[in-house]
């Protein structure tokens, strides 16, 4: 990989670029940590725009990789303090993003390893299973759990999202230690 760039925000369906490469998209709450993610795997410390306030992503945001893929951030859903309005159109944006014709290759659905996966995250897993789409989940932020914990929340997961297998489409990630990293 050479080179990463951003290249735009798109608020409505119509404004994806025009460009076709293949998509792999990022979803997960909000401040599970997308930005982060995206800049720790492609070791660009402001590439995608990090904030402490949840839901500061309200766009599907693109990069481009060697002209060779598109990395879509989505935007994040869950608790964030927006008005219902807001999430209603965010809801209707991620849905038209996944009928519209892309060529998407994989989601890396991140979960935070801290939390328990909400109805939401089950709900998003069980969609994109019906519509055919490979799902990674990434357990995000293991380096804040210890060893015991790390285990619990592996077989939680597992009960939850049987088909996950780790090492395949199921990883754990840190941005601090490094977690994952060579692996994605």
């Amino acid at each position: 990989m050479k080179e990463i760039n951003f290249v735009k925000s798109v608020a409505d369906v119509n404004e994806l670029p025009k460009m076709k490469l293949p998509e792999i998209v990022l979803a997960g709450r909000s401040n599970v940590g997308k930005s982060s993610f995206i800049n720790h795997i492609f070791g660009r410390k402001k590439l995608a725009k990090i904030s402490s306030t949840p839901g500061k992503t309200r766009t599907i945001n693109y990069f481009n990789v060697d002209d060779k893929f598109f990395v879509v951030d989505l935007p994040g859903f869950g608790y964030a303090k927006v008005s219902k309005t807001e999430r209603e159109q965010w809801r209707k944006l991620i849905e038209n993003y996944f009928a519209s014709d892309r060529d998407i290759i994989t989601v890396y659905q991140l979960i935070d390893s801290r939390h328990d996966p909400s109805e939401l995250d089950i709900l998003l897993y069980e969609f994109l299973n019906e519509i055919d789409i490979p799902v990674t989940v990434i357990l995000n932020k293991v380096d804040k759990l210890k060893q015991a914990q790390l285990g619990a929340v592996k077989n939680l997961l597992h009960s939850i999202f049987p088909n996950l297998i780790y090492g395949d489409n199921f990883l754990f990630h840190s941005t601090v230690k490094g977690t994952g990293k060579k692996r994605l």
